[in-house]
């Protein structure tokens, strides 16, 4: 699981360099924003090597089917669990015994809405409200949620951070190297 009160931030990586950044640095957490079904047990174990938590983005990974085959699959990967935005892939990772983070993008007031609608029945173990930025939107939705809410998107600095998490969220996401060790 992650602690997320010693370790707020996550590193949202979209390539090889990122990886090995986050690799070295202080976060326990990584979101793998890109990757194929050919690297990711290989990133899966250079992470569990550094004592770090992968979590992979089911829509971002080339070569997999983006249903309940393609989380099983991944499940064999030894990841410690998947993001998405379809409620169907959650609800597969929670029959596959990993964790889920469920995302949501925030255009207006009926995202908020839908949100809680879908995470009302929703096997989501964390909720990520996107863009990061948004700090109306995970009060609303803290306020009417217990499961953790990661801010991710447009996080760009040291400010953000804080304005997000004392909005509510428990964790950042983000793919800015200089945050990482915050």
């Amino acid at each position: 699981m992650l602690d997320y009160e010693n370790y707020p931030i996550i590193a949202a990586i979209k390539s090889e360099e990122d990886l090995e950044a986050a690799l070295a640095s202080e976060i326990q957490t990584i979101f793998m924003l890109s990757a194929n079904i050919l690297t990711v047990e290989e990133y899966a174990a250079r992470v569990h090597e550094k004592g770090k938590l992968l979590y992979v983005h089911m829509d971002f990974v080339d070569g997999l089917s983006k249903d309940a085959a393609g989380v099983r699959y991944l499940a064999t990967k030894n990841i410690d669990g998947i993001i998405s935005t379809r409620s169907n892939i959650i609800s597969a990772a929670s029959d596959c015994g990993i964790s889920s983070v469920q995302r949501f993008f925030m255009i207006d007031s009926r995202s908020v809405d839908t949100a809680l609608e879908t995470l009302r029945t929703s096997k989501a173990d964390m909720v990520e409200i996107m863009p990061g930025i948004a700090y109306k939107a995970i009060s609303k939705i803290k306020a009417n949620i217990n499961i953790p809410i990661i801010a991710g998107g447009l996080i760009e600095q040291k400010e953000e951070i804080f304005h997000a998490l004392g909005s509510g969220a428990s964790m950042i996401s983000t793919g800015k190297h200089e945050l990482w060790n915050e």
